[in-house]
């Protein structure tokens, strides 16, 4: 900083020196044209005469600027001033006071202040003359500027820096970095203090900088991030057009080389050797290998990848979550005594390629892995995943089940030794053999207790208690018919005294524990003592047993002996209990004939009752009575008409039903017993026959009196 003072200083002296010079030359001259052209002033009868003054003096003294000898000379006289100190001289405007001095009497002005042109370049001040006593202005207020005179006392400065700039690494020549900038504060409009020259002083021949612009732009081709990534250059900006006296600043400017993928990734090593324990679970990680490479970030990320050996079947290989190391995993279970050892050929790969750099070559690379297994010590293994055994539940004791086989899978091949697992067994129904493997009986079975025993079979080595296998034997009791059947409850049954015959009294059902294939069959009886009971008899029927009044006192009522009454030409209806003779309508019955004809289509029929011949006619079948009537018709299709106009009739009472009795017992051995179909209403007809129809019929042959000749009754 003292050097640019005392450059200053000297640079002040000679522009002071050349100056006065000047002004010697021509100072009369100047003199005499000054006070002519203030002579034809008319307005005031003073002169002011403007002036430059330089800028950055640095003398401890005010500026004394009021000798004539001096370009920086300002002097203000009028007219009036007779030197005897009357007129006072006022100064005002910028700086007035404060930079600059006056003298009231002489007019003189001196700089008190350094000047800086870069801090102001010119100053507006005003100048009056006054009458020092009384204050009256002697002439009207005059305006003048004073302006400061530039000389280079700035250097370029770059306001921006340091700087900082990235570019990829393997850049070509010519490639722009970053643009830096230098301002002077100097007059740019003066001379050349303020027109700037760069240049590069550290840096090359990496870089270089354009001496007019600034910008910075790669000058050596095939930079490598991998052998040098940071640079640091100083650039300088010079004034003066970077001629010899100048002034300089610089700047600094760093630059980092970013990265390509233009290296192919390589192995550590060409072989890799690991080992596994032949109990590692399928998934498990067993080494993990890599493939460096000297790029960064995503041009370093790799895929790897199996692609021969013996093991590819057997294990995996995948990339970590940073992208950069191959994991190697189980894939298969593995057996010592199978196999010990596997060989893998890994490739390794870059994720991301870079196609300018193909004619590198493979951005790839191959290694060997070696993978040994280890032997473990092992439990027993059993011949089968699982057992299951069928028993009957009456086996005898000791009976052998089935024989359960296991051997040791080491190399080693101890014996093996059996038991039950205790809490798969805790009645202890069974015994294992501890060396055969036999599953023996030991208790009565009962597949009405327990059906099912699930065992597990416990295997241990005898070199190492430790290895215990384990099996699960599954033993269904067989079902036996060892069980009596029994009701299902106690059953107490009441009937009324007047209960008619077969009328059911209650039903009872049997159950049995056992489960035989095709379902329980029970066949039922009444016990000993009960089966001669001839008031009550049990229906079997395979399913539930029924007990039914099958025996009531009755009394016999006289037969209707009037041959007169005929029979053959009344239907009778017994529609309504004590209706008296307007409930009975006799009807002609000559004319009916086949009651197998169609019947009649009941498509509004009355929905209270259907005719009861329709009911009768869908489950007895009906045999053709004789006689045909003029019309064609028949006695069924006669009667089925007659019901029909009842049941639309609204008059008629409801419920009435047509009592017919011309078809009892058509389709049975003894064909129809109705009187309506005898040859002669008044013939003998002989019911002997039904004594061999069997007790069934017993009833029917007593009321036709088959018995009574027998028995003398009648």
């Amino acid at each position: 900083m003292a050097d640019l003072f005392l450059r200053k200083r000297n640079f002040i002296i000679v522009v002071i020196v050349l100056t006065t010079l000047i002004q010697v030359l021509v100072g009369n001259k100047t003199t005499n044209d000054m006070r002519a052209k203030s002579l034809r002033r008319a307005k005031r009868g003073w002169v002011w005469n403007q002036f430059f003054v330089l800028e950055e003096y640095t003398e401890q003294k005010p500026l004394y600027i009021g000798k004539p000898l001096f370009p920086c000379l300002l002097q203000l006289h009028s007219d009036m001033d007779k030197g005897d100190g009357s007129i006072k001289y006022i100064l005002s405007g910028e700086g007035a006071g404060t930079t600059f001095t006056l003298d009231d009497s002489t007019g003189d002005i001196h700089a008190i202040q350094r000047l800086d042109r870069e801090v102001k370049a010119q100053y507006v001040l005003r100048a009056q003359a006054r009458q020092r006593e009384t204050g009256h202005p002697l002439e009207p207020e005059s305006e003048f500027i004073v302006k400061i005179q530039d000389i280079n006392d700035n250097e370029p400065k770059f306001l921006d820096g340091p700087y900082f700039a990235t570019i990829p690494e393997m850049s070509p020549i010519g490639t722009f970095v970053i643009q830096v900038t230098a301002t002077d504060a100097d007059d740019p409009s003066y001379g050349n203090s303020a027109r700037v020259v760069y240049s590069i002083l550290e840096g090359q021949p990496y870089f270089s900088v354009d001496p007019k612009t600034g910008e910075v732009h790669v000058s050596l081709a095939d930079m490598d991030r991998e052998v040098k990534e940071q640079y640091h250059l100083v650039i300088q900006a010079k004034d003066m057009g970077g001629q010899l006296g100048g002034l300089a600043g610089t700047t600094t400017v760093n630059i980092t080389l970013s990265d390509v993928n233009d290296n192919p990734p390589k192995f550590t090593k060409k072989l890799y050797q690991m080992s596994v324990l032949e109990s590692g679970p399928v998934s498990s990680v067993v080494d993990r290998i890599e493939a460096k490479d000297r790029d960064l970030g995503i041009n370093a990320e790799m895929r790897y990848s199996i692609i021969d050996g013996d093991g590819r079947d057997t294990f995996d290989i995948s990339t970590d979550a940073s992208n950069l190391y191959g994991v190697i995993t189980i894939k298969k279970h593995l057996d010592f005594e199978r196999k010990r050892s596997y060989t893998l050929k890994v490739e390794g790969s870059n994720a991301h390629i870079d196609p300018r750099f193909i004619n590198k070559g493979l951005f790839s690379d191959v290694t060997i892995v070696h993978v040994s297994v280890e032997d473990v010590d092992e439990p027993p293994e059993f011949e089968y995943p699982f057992y299951y055994v069928e028993v009957p539940e009456d086996a005898e004791i000791g009976t052998i089940l089935t024989m359960i086989s296991a051997r040791d899978p080491d190399v080693a091949n101890s014996s093996v030794r059996y038991s039950i697992e205790r809490m798969s067994d805790p009645d202890k129904y069974f015994y294992m053999d501890i060396t055969s493997g036999s599953l023996i009986t030991v208790l009565p079975l009962d597949r009405e207790e327990v059906t099912w025993h699930n065992l597990t079979v416990l295997a241990m080595e005898m070199n190492n208690p430790l290895m215990i296998g384990s099996v699960s034997v599954a033993i269904k009791v067989l079902d036996v018919n060892d069980n009596p059947p029994s009701l299902t409850q106690y059953y107490e049954a009441f009937v009324c005294e007047n209960a008619q015959a077969g009328q059911l009294i209650q039903t009872v059902t049997a159950i049995d524990p056992d489960e035989p294939t095709g379902g329980q069959h029970f066949y039922y009886s009444l016990a000993p003592e009960a089966a001669n009971n001839p008031n009550f008899t049990l229906r079997d029927n395979q399913v539930m047993l029924m007990l039914m009044l099958t025996l009531q006192r009755h009394r016999k009522k006289p037969y209707l002996t009037n041959e007169e009454e005929n029979v053959h030409e009344n239907i009778v209806c017994y529609d309504d209990e004590g209706g008296g003779e307007e409930d009975t309508e006799a009807f002609d019955i000559a004319a009916l004939w086949n009651p197998h004809a169609e019947p009649v289509h009941y498509a509004k029929l009355r929905q209270d009752m259907l005719p009861e011949i329709q009911s009768l006619s869908r489950y007895v079948s009906q045999t053709c009575v004789g006689g045909v009537s003029e019309d064609g018709s028949n006695v069924y299709s006669y009667m089925l008409t007659k019901l029909y106009e009842a049941d639309l009739d609204p008059s008629a009472p409801p419920y009435d039903s047509l009592q017919t009795y011309a078809y009892e017992g058509e389709g049975s051995v003894a064909e129809s017993l109705s009187s309506l179909q005898s040859p002669a209403s008044h013939s003998d007809h002989n019911y002997d026959y039904l004594n061999d129809w069997g007790p069934r019929f017993h009833k029917l042959a007593e009321m036709y009196g088959a018995i009574e000749s027998k028995s003398n009754i009648w």
